[in-house]
């Protein structure tokens, strides 16, 4: 019988990211909405914890200024991108013409011979600017395509919010399993806001001090540059690697020498680790306590199914499956595998059956007597 579960279970987690994977046409824009919702509504609490002279304003105002604020910066990213993106397509063939020269002057690699080719060839072959340029403007220009389906997505998810409890409640059923549900949730809300609030600090931190270091060293395009340092550090591990070799790779061709090169490859690069491998991990602790090996492959995985997007929302799928798998005994064993030292933060006797969404009697009993000592 064990057999055939495990047999079932694995089918059906099959199933589930085949469906992620062939309608992610149709789930991409909805996920890009929840998100969005999600921050709006993260900025909008923000907002109300501000108290002008013991004066706090009221949350729907706080939800408006908070979708005021993303509008805006929507717009001004969008102005941003039109005013540099085609600078940045125009000149790219002439980066990789540059790189490919400089890389074939390197003497003591033009011996080394792989498959008929130089591994100056192998690189240029690999780094391809013009491609890797064209994709990041193609999936940014996707995701505004999709612009007017996001707003109406998150226009509903607004609409709804409002009896989102109440949807719990029902679907729980059991008064005794409504409160392990909340926690459940409050522990997810806590978890992402924290991570999300740090990655947006040290991705800005990051992002802002490499673009000011781009704009003294005068490296072209160090806007665009800073930009994509601050939207790759969401990506973990891998987003990091990338936002410091490239712009080294556009120092190198852009320049005669390669004093701008290593001083923007060493420089960017001791930001990326006192800020990703010292600053923030201080910062988040041991919150989360997710295995790197795992989140590698958390990453590799939501890469395929939905490219970009999935990068970046890798870790908090991964931070909300660990801590929905840590609440359930039948589960932990796999929320173990998932963190990093095999210690959870949710104690055994904080775990929680299977829920049910027919109550038992008892449990029906005692909420018709709540609701007619209420009515009473």
């Amino acid at each position: 019988m064990k057999i055939l579960n495990y047999t079932a279970t694995a089918l059906l987690i099959f199933l589930i990211f085949y469906l992620l994977f062939i309608g992610k046409d149709i789930l991409l824009p909805l996920v890009i909405a929840i998100t969005l919702w999600y921050l709006i509504n993260l900025l909008a609490r923000a907002f109300s914890r501000i108290a002008l002279r013991g004066f706090r304003f009221p949350m729907p105002v706080c939800l408006t200024a908070s979708f005021l604020t993303f509008i805006f910066l929507v717009l001004a990213l969008i102005n941003f991108l039109s005013s540099t993106v085609g600078g940045v397509l125009e000149v790219a063939p002439i980066y990789q013409e540059n790189l490919t020269t400089r890389l074939e002057r390197i003497s003591f690699v033009d011996v080394s011979e792989f498959e008929g080719q130089s591994l100056p060839q192998l690189l240029t072959g690999w780094i391809d600017i013009p491609t890797y340029a064209a994709a990041i403007a193609s999936s940014l220009t996707s995701i505004l395509a999709s612009g007017a389906l996001i707003l109406i997505y998150i226009g509903f998810l607004f609409l709804e919010q409002g009896y989102f409890t109440n949807k719990i409640a029902s679907l729980v059923a059991d008064p005794d399993k409504e409160q392990d549900a909340n926690r459940i949730i409050n522990r997810i809300r806590d978890d992402i806001q924290k991570y999300i609030s740090i990655k947006v600090f040290t991705s800005s931190l990051t992002g802002t001090l490499s673009y000011v270091g781009l704009l003294i060293a005068d490296v072209d395009f160090a806007g665009v540059w800073g930009l994509l340092i601050f939207l790759l550090n969401f990506i973990p591990t891998v987003g990091s690697i990338i936002a410091t070799i490239f712009p080294a790779l556009i120092a190198l061709a852009q320049s005669d020498g390669y004093t701008l090169f290593l001083l923007v490859l060493f420089g960017i690069g001791a930001l990326q680790v006192c800020i990703g491998n010292i600053l923030e991990p201080r910062l988040m602790g041991s919150s989360f306590n997710l295995s790197p090996i795992i989140i590698l492959l958390n990453l590799a995985l939501w890469g395929y199914i939905w490219g970009i997007i999935g990068m970046f929302l890798c870790v908090p799928f991964l931070i909300i499956v660990t801590i929905i798998l840590s609440h359930f005994p039948q589960t932990r064993p796999i929320a173990v595998i998932l963190s990093s030292d095999g210690r959870l933060r949710v104690p055994m006797n904080e775990t929680m059956g299977v829920f049910s969404t027919n109550p038992s009697s008892s449990a029906l009993s005692s909420r018709d007597q709540e609701k007619s000592e209420q009515g009473g």
